[in-house]
């Protein structure tokens, strides 16, 4: 394991120049094939969202959506698997996709987009599943092990040993008061709690079946965690890990492919594989550590889901979904809340970007309120 928190030239994606290029009347340009895209992901705040492609890196804005920067490098070294950005910020975290000398898949760079170069790079003996980012730190996730650094000058400051974790499963708080970060521990089903302001770790047997998802909420108290079947969402105290609420999405097995927090742990939202968006209401009080509230105060009075109590299975959680959106089934696609008022926006593998708002007292399916593609028109081109 190497660091290097230093600029080298040498080492830097350039973007795509053809001195050859010709201007004439009678030049043919060859056809570009659209990108494809490898990874998709919202900064910590939700404002933003990342995409790394095979031809760089996108950055785009949600609110409102438009373009903010993009860098598309060389073919041959610009397939950026993972790209993780700080706030707002043009502090990112790069993995190349492609075993190349000059980015292999076991380094990480820290590229600063205002300079338009590499500020500091971090090398391992095998091959990186993500990263996670916050003012104060660098989090690297390996298959079987996860790296704390300090994010000035690259000090490793913690080491964890985990199961195999080929989804680079990690979360971090933004708190800026304390760091909490949540990994799979050594055995399925068990999740890692660590706090580091406290310096303790809280373990939790979430699931009988292999972690697939968790989401922490921003001031790292609240956890919602789901398991390789899918169908049920547990929420955890983070802080003495007792379980607060558990809803299930449904009832046969499926992929959850995201899960997020509201601002102040009023709702939660999933993305599966099934097409489905749910927003499902919580019955804790965020404000009082532990506590549950009642159901009467936090069933919507008209839900348009309370008719199906009486025919699904006893521990579905129907009460608590508060409202739904379809999608097409067996793609991929991650959701955040959005920062206008009840709304979601919806993220598609495919370029396609949803915003919609729902109803927290009718529980009516959403109202999709703006459609974009962020690869049609690198296609048009």
């Amino acid at each position: 394991m190497q660091h290097k928190p230093s600029y080298d030239p040498n080492l830097i994606p350039t973007l795509a120049t053809n001195s050859n290029f010709d201007a004439s009347p009678e030049a043919v340009l060859p056809a570009i094939p659209p990108p494809s895209l490898l990874f998709l992901s919202f900064n910590q705040d939700h404002g933003c969202f990342t995409v790394g492609t095979n031809h760089g890196f996108w950055i785009y804005n949600c609110d409102p959506f438009r373009e903010s920067f993009r860098r598309d490098f060389d073919h041959c070294s610009g397939c950026i698997r993972v790209v993780d950005m700080l706030l707002r910020c043009y502090i990112l975290a790069l993995v190349d996709d492609r075993p190349n000398p000059q980015y292999p898949p076991n380094k990480v760079m820290e590229w600063d987009d205002n300079q338009n170069q590499c500020i500091g790079e971090l090398s391992f003996c095998s091959e990186m599943r993500s990263v996670r980012l916050r003012r104060d730190r660098i989090v690297v996730v390996l298959e079987h092990k996860i790296f704390v650094y300090n994010f000035a000058d690259l000090k490793l400051l913690h080491q964890i040993e985990t199961i195999a974790n080929l989804k680079g499963l990690c979360v971090v708080s933004q708190g800026v008061r304390s760091l909490v970060l949540v990994c799979p521990g050594l055995q399925k089903g068990l999740v890692r709690i660590e706090h580091y302001a406290s310096k303790r770790s809280k373990f939790i047997m979430a699931h009988d079946s292999r972690i697939a998802c968790f989401v922490l909420s921003q001031d790292g108290q609240w956890l919602a965690t789901t398991s390789t079947k899918g169908t049920l969402v547990r929420v955890y105290n983070s802080v003495d890990g007792s379980l607060l609420q558990e809803v299930r999405r449904g009832v046969d097995k499926t992929k959850i492919y995201s899960l997020a927090f509201f601002l102040n742990a009023q709702w939660l939202a999933v993305s599966s594989d099934k097409g489905t968006v749910h927003v499902f209401g919580l019955k804790f009080n965020s404000g009082s550590s532990g506590s549950i509230r009642s159901q009467s105060a936090s069933e919507p009075p008209h839900s348009s889901f309370s008719f199906i109590k009486g025919v699904l299975p006893k521990c579905f959680s129907s009460e608590w979904l508060v409202a739904q959106f379809h999608l097409l089934e067996g793609s991929q696609y991650i959701v955040a809340f959005g920062h206008q008022k009840n709304t979601v926006v919806i993220l598609g593998i495919d370029g396609s970007f949803y915003k919609c708002q729902f109803d927290p007292v009718n529980g009516v399916e959403m109202t999709q309120l703006e459609y974009h593609n962020f690869v049609k028109p690198y296609a048009a081109f």
